[in-house]
């Protein structure tokens, strides 16, 4: 399955209106915001159908599964919108992850914690709140809201540290930058190692840079650590070879299509996450040519003083580079 869904489930006196945009989402929110109550509306009109007193619009078929029959209940579903509610603890198990790897589905999961064992976007974490759109009409309407914005930094920042999440390209690219202008560089060595990390580090200045398109599931901690110390930046691009990609040092007519609308391109029984898409994208369009890229080491193309620019501009108001090529950056 690939593309964005609108969904529609109401009954009398509520209302849901949201969009379904990348193959995981997953709603968070303390008791009594209505998590419950939208997952209990689709479970009544995915068994019931019409009789049901829930209308429920969408493209696709939207269909609840719980308890321990998931993978049995699973396994009759497809092309579809599967959506599943807190307590449900198989949800955390490596078998869950890796069994809807290989479905054409979408999940959206009701959790209150983090996932670690699955990749999904901070982009796609959701609280649901009433919008109040229907004024005085008895019907509440409640809509999809993000947890976690991305950052808009008033005043450029400078670091004195920064902290990658993988140890491969990306890492080795902002190594080579870092050592250009006396910046330190550390890698978390994955996911699940950079708020450790991070909390572990000193300095005046702290930039993290992590794939946001499967970072989901630490988000949470990041941001209040963030909160509690005001030396930390928090800056997550989809993926590395998305920010090489968006910054057109490989001039290709394929991806600006592609970038412009990702979802309606990646097809999640294929890609689990869009990390990997990019991975894969970048990796066939530069095969056999002087930017060949892999994950694992870096080209020396990318390095390059003037293409690394190029990369470092989609960074907004981050500042890598010494003062001078700053302003080199900016005359070209």
């Amino acid at each position: 399955m690939k593309g964005s869904y609108d969904i529609t489930v109401q009954n009398k006196r509520i209302r849901y209106d949201f969009q379904i945009r990348r193959n995981i989402t997953v709603i968070r929110g303390n008791s009594a915001t209505g998590k419950t109550t939208l997952i209990d509306m689709v479970r009544e009109h995915y068994e019931e159908g019409e009789n049901s007193a829930v209308e429920l619009r969408c493209d696709k078929q939207c269909a609840v599964i719980d308890g321990r029959s998931w993978k049995g209940q699973l396994s009759d579903l497809s092309d579809s919108i599967v959506f599943i509610d807190e307590g449900n603890q198989f949800v955390f198990s490596d078998e869950f992850a890796s069994f809807i790897q290989k479905t054409d589905n979408y999940y959206v999961i009701v959790s209150r914690e983090g996932i670690p064992s699955l990749p999904y976007s901070v982009d796609e974490i959701y609280g649901i709140r009433n919008s109040g759109k229907y004024g005085s009409l008895k019907r509440t309407y409640n809509e999809f809201y993000h947890l976690y914005e991305k950052n808009d930094f008033s005043a450029p920042v400078i670091p004195d540290t920064i902290i990658t999440e993988d140890s491969n390209s990306g890492y080795q690219f902002f190594c080579a930058v870092c050592t250009r202008n006396n910046i330190r560089c550390v890698s978390a060595n994955g996911k699940s190692g950079i708020f450790e990390t991070a909390e572990k580090s000193k300095g005046k200045s702290l930039l993290i840079i992590a794939d946001g398109a499967a970072l989901g599931s630490e988000i949470g901690k990041l941001v209040e650590l963030a909160k509690v110390r005001n030396n930390i930046t928090l800056y997550f691009p989809e993926s590395f070879e998305w920010l090489i990609l968006t910054s057109g040092v490989i001039n290709n007519s394929e991806t600006a299509d592609i970038l412009s609308s990702p979802g309606e391109y990646i097809e999640s029984s294929e890609y689990f996450s869009w990390e990997r898409y990019f991975t894969a994208l970048i990796v066939r369009i530069t095969k056999d040519t002087y930017m060949q890229y892999t994950k694992k080491k870096i080209n020396d193309y990318y390095i390059q003083k003037h293409v690394a620019n190029r990369i470092l501009q989609e960074i907004n108001n981050v500042q890598l580079n010494s003062e001078t090529e700053t302003r080199e950056m900016k005359r070209n």
